[in-house]
């Protein structure tokens, strides 16, 4: 049977809920101007979105909490608050409105290139009070700024684009300020509602996706970052991938065959690492006596078996796969499987189709504080019926961070360009600590092998039999 057509067009060439056309229907205003207005609506509410969730996570802990750091590999909480406002200051007030810096004493003190993590404990940093004056001012002025911007006549603003980078940016410091809390001692300060309870999942444990060529990528996702960009042709051969994330109670199987203990399931540098650092169960998890425990977020609760596992580094994850008798995914499988429709050929924005996401799709902008149960979210699975590919868990795959054919940095070559090479693996899909302003079919996010404090999780694949 020969592949589908693939379509040459991108999905998503147009901002989701912004009219096309010379004239808004019914209305008689001008296309232009209504499409500046829902572009103002949509960076307003993901602007706002963001600075809510900023507030709960640096308001629900003290002062000592504040200014403390947590572990070597997490900033202060005070640091990420204050960083927020100096990257709002530096792309919207300066770069978009022209104004004059308003603390400039300070950039060198929040530039995330001059001073690793481990380092800024030391610094003179602003205190919490102060910090949050600060970001708080910016975004005062930010609003007034976004009253009158206009999204055309420079790469920076159109549709736009820069609004949306520093939503995405707050978003995701948002999730690493998520991690700092949970490596936190001391009580729970967090909560949150648990998912649905879902059925036990009873479809197939795997789907197969066809080979041959689907888009990989996009060049019209207005809010899409550099790494994602350009759509471009990709050649996959058909192979079977899982339908839901490994569980928990599926990674317990492997840990209680030894699968720590033995050599052949790891990699070279996955078996000095877990020797080196005794590693023997994921991050967080404990057994006692007959039963394995996990903290999560200042709590104590038995591992629930239905939920997929968290906080494994990729040699884990590769090891398991290894001892199932399966691989991890490539970053090109794991998108045709999230992104391509056989019936028609085309990549979709998301698994469901082209539609943003809602709360019946996946698990995303910290609505819950774990992944919901393997197979939940029938509404969110791809045409090929594979489930929660995005939100619940970040998905470890076997690729390095590659820049696409025809990649163009910007607008700085460290968002991106910095980190491609083969010290990151790329992970996808999004986790429960994710913002959907964050998450897309095409976003890429990437770290070094060895981390387990990010909400990582996986799944499984195999090459079709010959």
């Amino acid at each position: 049977m020969s592949a589908p057509e693939t379509d040459t067009t991108d999905a998503g060439t147009t901002t989701p809920g912004v009219a096309v056309g010379t004239t808004t229907a019914g209305t008689g205003v001008p296309a232009a101007e209504a499409d500046a207005d829902a572009l103002r609506e949509r960076a307003l509410a993901s602007l706002t979105t963001a600075r809510a969730r900023t507030t709960l996570l640096t308001d629900s802990v003290d002062e000592p909490d504040l200014v403390a750091q947590h572990s070597p590999l997490m900033s202060p909480l005070v640091w990420d608050l204050a960083h927020i406002g100096n990257q709002e200051e530096l792309w919207l007030l300066r770069a978009v409105g022209g104004r004059e810096a308003m603390r400039p004493e300070i950039d060198t003190l929040y530039d995330a290139f001059e001073h690793p993590r481990s380092e800024r404990p030391s610094l003179p940093l602003l205190p919490p009070a102060e910090a949050r004056r600060y970001a708080a001012e910016v975004r005062g002025r930010v609003m007034d700024l976004l009253e009158g911007a206009d999204f055309h006549g420079t790469r920076l603003t159109e549709a736009g684009f820069v609004f949306g980078m520093i939503a995405q940016h707050e978003q995701q410091h948002d999730e690493t300020m998520l991690i700092t809390h949970q490596l936190r001692k001391g009580p729970a300060v967090l909560a949150a509602p648990d998912p649905e309870p879902a059925p036990p999942f009873t479809g197939p444990a795997e789907v197969l996706v066809p080979g041959g060529p689907f888009l990989m990528g996009t060049s019209g996702e207005p809010w899409a970052l550099d790494n994602e960009r350009p759509a471009h042709p990709r050649e996959v051969a058909p192979f079977w991938i899982d339908t839901t994330p490994v569980t928990n109670g599926a990674y317990q199987a492997f840990i209680e065959d030894g699968g720590y203990d033995t050599e052949r399931w790891w990699s070279p540098r996955g078996w000095a690492h877990i020797r080196q650092h005794s590693l023997t169960a994921p991050l967080y998890w404990r057994r006692d006596g007959g039963q394995w425990l996990r903290r999560r977020f200042g709590t104590t609760e038995a591992v629930p078996a239905e939920e997929p596992v968290l906080h494994v580094c990729w040699y884990e994850a590769d090891a398991y796969a290894r001892w199932a008798g399966r691989r991890l995914p490539t970053e090109a499988e794991w998108e045709k499987a999230a992104r391509f429709d056989p019936a028609t050929g085309r990549s979709h924005r998301y698994p469901w189709g082209d539609a943003d996401p809602g709360p019946e799709h996946a698990n995303l902008g910290q609505r819950h504080l774990r992944p919901a149960p393997a197979g939940s979210y029938p509404a969110g699975a791809s045409p090929l019926g594979v489930r929660q590919l995005i939100g619940d868990v970040w998905e470890w795959t076997s690729s390095d961070f590659l820049p696409y054919p025809g990649f163009r940095a910007y607008p700085y070559e460290e968002y991106s360009q910095v980190f491609f090479g083969p010290d990151h693996k790329v992970l996808r899909g999004g986790s429960f600590a994710v913002d959907p302003v964050a998450c897309r079919g095409t976003f890429r996010n990437w770290d070094y092998p060895i981390r387990r404090q990010i909400f990582s999780g996986f799944r499984t694949a195999r090459s079709e039999a010959v």
